[in-house]
């Protein structure tokens, strides 16, 4: 994708979102996760808009361009508060039904439109968290405890420093050791490091994960969603996981046995090779797997 950010207003947000392809194709929101932003998809778009789709990607909360319209509203980002943006910006486009793929945080968010809002997705990709791994009373080897170091030091006042403190910085290093077979550009990294200078970036990630383990309170907005979500419901919208072999923070074992609640279909694809950015670092095969959900629905 190429050109500046369109801007989209929600009732809570002016959202920044790219877009690419024909408008009156069939539409696919592609939802970023941290640290990241939307050009996440600058690889994958193509190959959809080549096969007949329309992509649109938006700036999650905090990040990049997109911004609040009220200084007075709550900087939190549960994975529901991300789902009633997902489903706000639709609304703002005028979609009413679309297929979503969510990475990292999107990925967790695209779960809740699912659970919640089934009717409005034709088709549901995820990569690369498993459904129910952003509970607090979740089970996760030691491996993966090791891996998520960084969220248990976020949820310190010196974690929130030394992201405050440097974010591009901070950053690098996931993208580094998340993904270790993969030798990204500098251009390419601080492209995207750029939208770590939003400034709410640091509230949200920090509320994001502080909230996730049970170290800040809930936004009260979304307390339905949230009771809803606790029980795991099952999913009814044909689902597609993608998980890179070699991610280094969402080890793959964290995305196995989750066949039971999906009762429209479920897949899940080990790419070889990649580590926690396979939209990145595989894009044809990820691609790829977008189309072959989107074209057997």
């Amino acid at each position: 994708m190429t050109g500046a950010p369109k801007p989209v207003t929600t009732p809570a947000l002016e959202i920044g979102y790219l877009e690419a392809g024909d408008e009156t194709a069939p539409p696919v929101i592609l939802v970023h996760g941290f640290p990241d932003d939307a050009r996440t998809w600058d690889r994958v778009t193509p190959i959809l808009n080549d096969a007949g789709f329309r992509t649109l990607c938006p700036y999650v909360r905090g990040y990049g361009p997109t911004r609040f319209l009220n200084p007075e509203t709550p900087r939190s980002a549960q994975y529901t508060a991300l789902a009633s943006d997902i489903t706000a910006f639709a609304d703002a486009l005028e979609l009413e039904r679309f297929a979503l793929v969510g990475h990292d945080w999107g990925a967790r968010a695209s779960y809740c439109v699912a659970a919640m809002r089934p009717r409005r997705l034709n088709a549901l990709i995820v990569s690369p968290a498993g459904y129910g791994t952003g509970r607090p009373a979740q089970r996760m080897s030691v491996e993966q405890v090791r891996a998520y170091w960084y969220q248990w030091f976020f949820c310190t006042s010196r974690g929130r420093d030394a992201l405050g403190e440097d974010a591009a910085g901070f950053c690098r290093e996931l993208w580094r050791t998340w993904s270790p077979g993969w030798d990204f550009t500098d251009a390419e990294y601080e492209g995207t490091a750029r939208s770590f200078g939003n400034p709410d970036f640091v509230d949200i990630v920090m509320h994001s994960y502080r909230y996730r383990w049970g170290y800040e309170t809930p936004d009260p907005r979304y307390e339905d969603a949230e009771g809803f979500m606790a029980g795991m419901p099952d999913i009814s919208v044909p689902t597609v996981l993608i998980q890179g072999a070699e991610d280094g923070a969402s080890r793959p074992e964290s995305s196995e046995d989750k066949e039971g609640h999906f009762t429209g279909g479920y897949r899940r694809i080990l790419v070889e090779g990649a580590g926690h950015f396979t939209q990145r670092e595989k894009p044809e095969v990820f691609a790829g797997a977008i189309l072959e959900i989107l074209r057997d629905g």
